[in-house]
C-alpha cells in the first residue's frame, strides 16, 4: 500500500494493485513512429497491469502501526512468511493465466530486490533492504523458474520488455506517491535493439490541472488520460489495528486523474 502522509495529518492510500492499473494503462498506449510497440503486446500489457498482484492478500488486511500511527508503506511492509506466500500465490496465479506474463512479473519482483538487475539508471534505488535467508530462498527460487523459462524465448527482448515494465511502473509512482514534480527517468528502451540496460533519457514536467509533459513522448494518442483509485482517511489515532481497517474500508474510494501529453 502506497502511505501519502498529508500535512494536516490525514492519509492518502493507493493499493499496490490499484498503482498498477495505471501502469497497464500506459502499457496499453506505449508504441508511435519512435519507440517500439511492446511485443508480445497483450501479455505484456497484463504483467504492466496486474504487476504487483502478489499484494492482493495484503490489501484485504491492511497493517497499522500503532506506535508510530500510520500504517506502513510499501517498502517498509515485513516481508515475512505470510507475504512471501503472497507474493509467490501472486506470480504462480499470472503464469498459470499467461506464462510471458508470469515470468515478467516474477522478474519484477525478484529484482526489486536485486537493484532491477540494472535496468534503471534514474531514478536511484532505494537503500537495499537487509534481506533474511527465507528471501533469498525466494529469490534463488523464482530467478531458477525464469531462467529456464528464458531457455526458450528471445532472452535479448525479454530484458528490454523487463526494462519497459520497469518504467511503467516509475511512471505510474511519479502520480501515485506524490504531488507531480519535475522528474526524469534514464535508461528508458526505445527499441529492442539495446541490451536491457541502455536507453534514453525522458524527462517528466508537470504542468498543472492534472497535465503531465513527457518529452520525448512515447505514446500512440496526443493525449493518455490515466486515474487511479485512493481513499482519504482524516487524521485520528487508532486504538487497534481493526479499527483501522473498519476506517479503511469504509472510506468512500476516490478517484485521482492525470493526463500524460
Amino acid at each position: 500500500m502506497i502511505v501519502r502522509n498529508q500535512p494536516d495529518g490525514s492519509l492518502i492510500l493507493v493499493n499496490q494493485s490499484d498503482h498498477a492499473k495505471l501502469s497497464g494503462i500506459l502499457a496499453a498506449h506505449w508504441g508511435n513512429a519512435d519507440f517500439m510497440a511492446p511485443d508480445p503486446r497483450e501479455s505484456f500489457v497484463r504483467a504492466a497491469a496486474f504487476h504487483d498482484c502478489g499484494w492482493f492478500s495484503y490489501e484485504t488486511r491492511p497493517n497499522y502501526d500503532l506506535e508510530r500511527k500510520s500504517p506502513p508503506n510499501f517498502p517498509q511492509v515485513p516481508l515475512d512468511a505470510k507475504q512471501l506466500t503472497a507474493f509467490q500465490g501472486g506470480l504462480d496465479w499470472l503464469w498459470g493465466i499467461d506464462p510471458y506474463a508470469g515470468l515478467l512479473i516474477s522478474r519484477h519482483r525478484t529484482g526489486l530486490w536485486r537493484n532491477r538487475y540494472g535496468a534503471v539508471a534514474y531514478p536511484p534505488a532505494p537503500p537495499p533492504r537487509v534481506l533474511t535467508p527465507d528471501v533469498e530462498a525466494f529469490i534463488a527460487f523464482n530467478e531458477h523458474k525464469q531462467e529456464t523459462a528464458l531457455a526458450s524465448l528471445d532472452a535479448a527482448k525479454f530484458r528490454v520488455n523487463y526494462q519497459l515494465l520497469q518504467m511503467l511502473d516509475l511512471m505510474s509512482l511519479f502520480v501515485c506517491t506524490s504531488d507531480p514534480r519535475e522528474d526524469r527517468l534514464e535508461n528508458v528502451p526505445a527499441s529492442y535493439a539495446g541490451n536491457g540496460q541502455d536507453g534514453i533519457v525522458m524527462t517528466l514536467t508537470p504542468l498543472g490541472d492534472g497535465r503531465v509533459k513527457v518529452s520525448p513522448f512515447p505514446f500512440n494518442r496526443s493525449a493518455v488520460d490515466v486515474a487511479f483509485v485512493y481513499r482519504h482517511i482524516p487524521a485520528q489515532d487508532f486504538a487497534s489495528q481493526d479499527d483501522f481497517r473498519i476506517a479503511y474500508f469504509g472510506a468512500a474510494p476516490k478517484v485521482m486523474t492525470f493526463t500524460f501529453v
